[in-house]
């Protein structure tokens, strides 16, 4: 069962967003827990190389948040593995609901991330790990010399094919639009990639394969033919979403389900924060995450001595 042990602030997320709250919440006196219902550090620990994060030229998301986590935890804030299922708000105790118990804050900070996009396809649920993935990084290994496409037009999407682009015989980027959103620099990278071939103003429409993917059908959006392309595995990079359900009662979200916080990241509930890919905001990055968790505990912390 949960400790019976009230902290002073409880973080929900324990993403580069809630990693950073906790320090900054620890590191000003407070009891900090942080709760994280998957893997410590979010999305970010599937990326081979970070090279835009101020002061670091170069470093792995895994070690990034390895060592985020260390300084995080020698600050003496807890960390514990739990699903969130529901944050009451009683005014002066945030209660958090897990699968082993309650645990109460004076104040909580939600910074539950945001997660993968599906394509909506029909199959495409049978065939995840089977052809359809969500993580180049986690499983780019599988396809060896084989031909794999990913779908995107982001940051992530082209990064996903530079890592393919070293392992796979060919790698097929499919984007609906006739321009990538994503940096230049690594759409130049990829035009000197001989095994890497752009399929724009396009989308996926139908998966094939009885057990395992063997091959894509690709409509042109323009002039609406339709081909079939060869694969064994297609990697989806088309966006994120969030999942904040469970915290609409307390919280307002917005039509997409983000939650409503400015940049000083407070809600409309007293007391309660939302820091990083989780609330409204127009930038997602590493960064502005770390930027949201450090105002939000001190946001916090300004509300506790309130």
């Amino acid at each position: 069962m949960a400790e019976k042990k009230l902290y002073d602030i409880i973080i929900i997320g324990a993403g580069t967003a809630g990693l950073s709250a906790a320090l900054y919440g620890a590191r000003a006196g407070k009891k900090v827990l942080v709760l994280e219902e998957k893997v410590n550090g979010g999305q970010i620990v599937n990326s081979p190389e970070v090279e835009n994060y101020p002061g670091i030229k170069r470093i792995s998301g895994f070690q990034f948040i390895q060592e985020l986590q260390q300084q995080v935890e020698e600050s003496g804030a807890v960390i514990l593995n739990r699903q969130a299922e529901k944050l009451v708000d009683q005014g002066g105790r945030k209660v958090v609901m897990t699968c082993d118990g309650l645990y109460e804050g004076r104040s909580a900070i939600l910074c539950t991330g945001v997660v993968q996009r599906k394509l909506g396809l029909e199959r495409e649920k049978e065939l995840t790990g089977s052809g359809v993935s969500y993580c180049a990084v986690c499983d780019g290994a599988f396809y060896r010399d084989r031909r794999v496409a990913v779908v995107g037009g982001g940051n992530t999407a082209l990064e996903d094919a530079l890592y393919l682009s070293q392992y796979c015989k060919m790698v097929y980027i499919i984007h609906r639009r006739d321009r990538f959103r994503g940096e230049s620099k690594l759409v130049n990278l990829l035009l000197k990639k001989e095994n890497v071939e752009f399929i724009l103003e396009s989308t996926v429409v139908s998966l094939k394969g009885d057990t395992t993917l063997e091959s894509i059908r690709i409509k042109n959006v323009k002039t609406n033919i339709i081909d079939e392309c060869v694969v064994n595995g297609v990697f989806v990079a088309i966006g994120q979403e969030p999942k904040n359900e469970r915290f609409g009662g307390v919280v307002s979200l917005d039509e997409r389900g983000y939650i409503r916080a400015d940049e000083s990241c407070r809600t409309d509930a007293a007391g309660i924060f939302a820091a990083g890919d989780c609330r409204t905001k127009t930038v997602r990055q590493l960064v502005t995450a770390a930027a949201d968790g450090a105002v939000a505990a001190l946001g916090a912390c300004e509300y506790l001595q309130g």
